[in-house]
């Protein structure tokens, strides 16, 4: 039995990655079945974005976050004309729109190309901080866990359907199917360690605020074991 230092797994980013991805078995085989199908996944990833745009602008509450200034965006700035002021002027084809949509494409497409070094790893952490409202921010973009969750579970059923859409061979398509799974929700974890609370006392949670608490442990727990069980009872019908 191995045994992981639970100081250090909310300390060392490097610590934490590696027992998540222990945990959910991620490997050099994922990464190589990662590899063996990017070329085909690759033309889907402009049909991944538009899907998942199309979606976030199905709500106010997750399309209200695209009216703030987007960090990295040097385009118009609030009061010209490319730039919304209101939900109902916001549309697909605004200028910072087409710079996030550009920004998920290149996210899809590091994921495929690689390669899983340090710099990757800092990149994932980097993509889960920028949603975030921390200090080391420029822009005040802050978007809550539960909208982040359902997004990541919806990148992850479009690209299941992608990849479903390509007719590849059983042995292939599943051992993509499962490399994806736990990749994303190792990216998930990145977001977590910066809504979470776990790795403070109880005291010091409840002195902050007591909603910030990450109360649904279980409910990420069941939410990470849904989304392994889906994948596997897929692979079993295939077998």
């Amino acid at each position: 039995m191995e045994h992981i230092d639970r100081n250090q797994l909310y300390t060392d980013s490097d610590y934490r990655f590696e027992y998540v991805s222990k945990f959910v078995e991620f490997g050099a085989e994922d990464i190589e079945a990662i590899k063996s199908v990017a070329d085909k996944v690759k033309p889907l990833v402009p049909v991944v974005v538009d899907a998942v745009y199309a979606k976030l602008f199905t709500f106010d509450i997750t399309k209200k976050h695209f009216l703030k200034k987007n960090e990295g965006f040097s385009g118009p700035v609030v009061g010209n004309n490319d730039v919304a002021e209101s939900l109902e002027d916001l549309t697909l084809d605004n200028a910072q729109i087409k710079f996030r949509k550009d920004f998920l494409s290149k996210y899809l497409n590091r994921l495929l190309n690689g390669p899983y070094d340090e710099k990757m790893l800092k990149y994932l952490d980097w993509v889960a901080k920028i949603h975030t409202d921390t200090p080391q921010k420029k822009s005040k973009i802050s978007v809550d866990y539960i909208h982040v969750n359902a997004l990541m579970g919806y990148v992850e059923s479009t690209l299941v359907g992608g990849l479903l859409s390509l007719n590849l061979d059983r042995e292939t398509e599943s051992k993509a199917l499962l490399a994806f799974n736990k990749l994303l929700w190792i990216q998930n974890d990145f977001f977590a360690k910066y809504y979470c609370n776990d790795g403070i006392s109880q005291s010091a949670v409840n002195a902050v605020s007591p909603c910030c608490a990450l109360k649904d442990k279980s409910g990420l727990a069941l939410a990470a074991l849904a989304g392994g069980l889906a994948v596997w009872l897929y692979t079993k019908q295939l077998n």
